[in-house]
């Protein structure tokens, strides 16, 4: 008897999760366990049936910051987690699978990519979207570690506030609110940050942060 692969969609579009259902209903041995819009609230049956696989959106309302993943991930430590990100945001798809996702899909990927995907997580393998990511994995580039050490240590304590948060996928707009400032002057820090550290992007700067272990 064909074992049946669990799955849970975690995502707020319900176009986007009528679609997901009805690709995944064409596989026999795959059974959607539930949906819901919110990662850290699973239905009640999502919990009686442990999932093999999480398949979680990134612009659900609670899924925009590492945090949020690594809480998933200990709700449910024996399932693989697929994550669908927004086009062209390599940063997040970096950032989401060095905080320990499986796999990361763009969320215009067609159906075929998508059950690729899908397949490959589900037999233990690593899927990162080809289109899209190669930039953002090499936007920090790999230095000796007495130079990335002298450059954190040049940081002041509110940059590294700042580095914290950008790596965290937050907005300008969102680190002013958390951190008292006002957005001009995280535009300065975010500035001053790409200039000690020689990156040129969010995508470099969250590269650096998850490098240095400002994260964990």
């Amino acid at each position: 008897m064909q074992t049946l692969q669990r799955i849970m969609i975690v995502d707020g579009h319900f176009l986007l999760k009528a679609g997901l259902r009805a690709l995944l209903a064409e596989d026999a041995d795959i059974e959607v366990l539930a949906q819901t819009d919110k990662g850290g609230d699973a239905p009640p049956a999502a919990v009686a049936l442990t999932p093999h696989l999480l398949l979680v959106d990134r612009s659900v309302p609670g899924m925009h910051d590492v945090g949020t993943l690594v809480q998933i991930q200990r709700r449910f430590p024996a399932a693989r987690v697929l994550i669908i990100v927004p086009n062209k945001t390599g940063h997040v798809m970096l950032a989401s699978m060095l905080a320990g996702a499986n796999g990361c899909i763009r969320k215009d990927a067609t159906y075929a990519e998508f059950r690729m995907a899908i397949r490959s997580v589900l037999q233990g393998k690593p899927y990162l979207d080809t289109n899209g990511p190669e930039k953002a994995a090499n936007a920090y580039p790999a230095g000796n570690s007495s130079s990335a050490a002298s450059a954190l240590d040049a940081l002041t304590p509110r940059e590294r506030d700042v580095l914290r948060l950008v790596a965290a996928g937050k907005s300008s707009k969102c680190i002013a609110e958390l951190l008292s400032l006002s957005v001009k002057t995280v535009g300065k820090h975010r500035a001053n940050l790409m200039a000690k550290l020689d990156v040129h992007n969010a995508a470099g700067l969250t590269a650096y942060a998850i490098e240095r272990g400002l994260l964990s």
